[in-house]
């Protein structure tokens, strides 16, 4: 596929107005790359955005094996296209072509995953019950429900996910297995895997006879495009996995609306993980070996790698932790912005007068957007003291938290934010105190782990990737998982209709 640079408008290609700077650029070697990437103008925006309107009643009329075939068609035509996406990616993010490669299947097994989901069709839990005219004293209306799509929604790539989040991500997938047309909002740091993968699904879109207006792709300059989006009001829902600044801007303007939207924006979490001091005793070592893993693992740019960690003050784990830091290879950040924004994360950390700098990995300046590895410590009455030393430092970057008591845990725990994940290393002699803990971790976080790292999520009926804010702007949902199709829908009630109008789903032959 030719790559050109430009919007997907539903079925044609956008015309644009300016050269977005800085769009498609190596991270490892600056150099930029072609085609320069062309921002949408206002009207292409604007029309995108009138025929997902006059889509949406059409598409989200169609029976759900039509919209299960549309879905495995993306797949197919995205894996058709794994040499060409694969090779952009590596150029455009620096990172290596195995983490391509997964993602890519990861992308393509979501997309199966709802079209199993939404052929299957109980996901849309009808309930029938029927009338009971005779019943005394008022007699009992017909009366039975479902999910039903919401409207056309905004999509928000991620920087850090170029397929498993972006443009047939989660989000999309999730959206348009609903029954919503989907309007991608493309990521600048990685324009030219969007346009294959929009360029495969608008073909499977206009292959398998769906409604022009199902699906475009708008690339935006700056926040003016992304705001118009929310604003629209055609749209009625907004996916979102970024920072925290712009997930809070996005709600904000969602919420100023005349007719509010719902926003599921994933933000900001550290997952922490606790280290108790049966499990430090018995396997510090293995446990120091796990989290250097998960800290650095794609230089630190996952929503759940580990970036405080709450071990005991005497613990042997620290300097085992400390030494693999210390040897730790320069990494790729995945663009400039990212780079200098975990650069100053570090120098915030490194500066702060009760922050103990205990290690950082190896420098390369023939990289252009460089990562070290960074490990600092503190107390936990620092980190009660100062709610900046909770913030997320996104990279690979981990404070450790030195407690001498057990009550330290349940203080630290009470102050710290909603959270993706809550860690707990545990040995035997531990679990009464984990026990202990339970309710307090699960109120804290969307998942909690024993004995393990929060890196991973499991795409699966039992996954929850989300928690409360402000790691996700809604903690009662999930963004990984068939759950995830009903962020994208309302139940809706029908009382005394006659049969041959009803949902088929709900008809009395069903």
């Amino acid at each position: 596929m030719k790559l050109e640079g430009r919007s997907f408008i539903g079925y044609t290609r956008g015309k644009g107005s300016d050269a977005i700077p800085g769009a498609g650029r190596n991270p490892r070697t600056g150099e930029f790359l072609e085609p320069s990437c062309i921002a949408a103008t206002p009207e292409e925006v604007e029309s995108a955005c009138a025929m997902a309107a006059s889509a949406f009643p059409v598409f989200s009329s169609l029976p759900g094996r039509e919209r299960a075939l549309f879905l495995r068609r993306i797949a197919s035509n995205i894996e058709s296209l794994a040499d060409e996406i694969d090779a952009r990616m590596t150029m455009e993010t620096g990172l290596p072509a195995g983490r391509a490669q997964g993602e890519r299947g990861r992308t393509c097994a979501q997309l199966r995953m709802f079209a199993d989901v939404i052929d299957e069709s109980s996901w849309v839990d009808a309930r029938i019950d029927t009338a009971q005219p005779d019943r005394k004293p008022l007699p009992k209306p017909d009366l039975r429900s479902m999910w039903r799509p919401l409207g056309p929604v905004a999509v928000f790539c991620a920087g850090n996910f170029p397929l498993a989040f972006s443009v047939a991500g989660g989000d999309t997938a999730s959206a348009l297995a609903a029954g919503n047309p989907v309007i991608v909002n493309a990521h600048i740091a990685h324009p030219g895997v969007a346009e294959l993968v929009g360029g495969a699904v608008a073909g499977a879109a206009r292959d398998c006879g769906m409604p022009e207006g199902v699906f475009s792709l708008v690339y935006g300059n700056g926040f003016a495009t992304g705001q118009a989006l929310v604003r629209h009001p055609s749209i009625r829902a907004v996916g979102f996995t970024g920072s925290q600044r712009g997930g809070r801007a996005l709600m904000e303007i969602a919420a100023s609306r005349p007719v509010p939207i719902p926003v599921y924006a994933e933000m900001s979490s550290v997952n922490p993980v606790i280290i108790l001091p049966g499990a430090a005793g018995e396997r510090g070592d293995a446990i120091a070996e796990a989290l250097h893993g998960a800290i650095n693992l794609g230089a630190g740019q996952f929503c759940t790698a580990p970036g405080l960690i709450l071990a005991p003050g005497d613990s042997a784990l620290i300097a085992a932790l400390t030494r693999r830091c210390v040897e730790t290879p320069a990494a790729v950040m995945l663009n400039e912005g990212i780079a200098r924004a975990y650069a100053a994360g570090v120098e915030r950390l490194r500066t702060h007068p009760e922050v103990q700098t205990l290690a950082e990995g190896a420098e390369d300046t023939s990289i252009f957007a460089p990562a070290r590895a960074a490990l600092f410590a503190t107390t936990s009455a620092a980190l009660l003291a100062d709610p900046v030393l909770q913030a997320e430092v996104f990279g690979p970057c981990a404070l450790i938290v030195r407690y001498d008591a057990l009550d330290e845990l349940t203080a630290i725990l009470t102050t710290l934010a909603g959270q993706l994940t809550v860690t707990v290393q545990a040995a035997e002699a531990d679990l009464g105190t984990v026990q202990g803990l339970m309710e307090q971790l699960a109120q804290l976080a969307g998942r909690v782990i024993v004995n393990g790292v929060p890196t991973g999520v499991e795409v699966c009926d039992g996954m929850v990737h989300g928690g409360p804010f402000p790691a996700t702007s809604d903690g009662r949902t999930t963004s990984v998982g068939p759950r995830s199709i009903l962020r994208f829908c309302r139940e809706v009630c029908y009382q005394n209709v006659p049969d041959a109008l009803l949902p088929a789903v709900l008809r009395q032959e069903n």
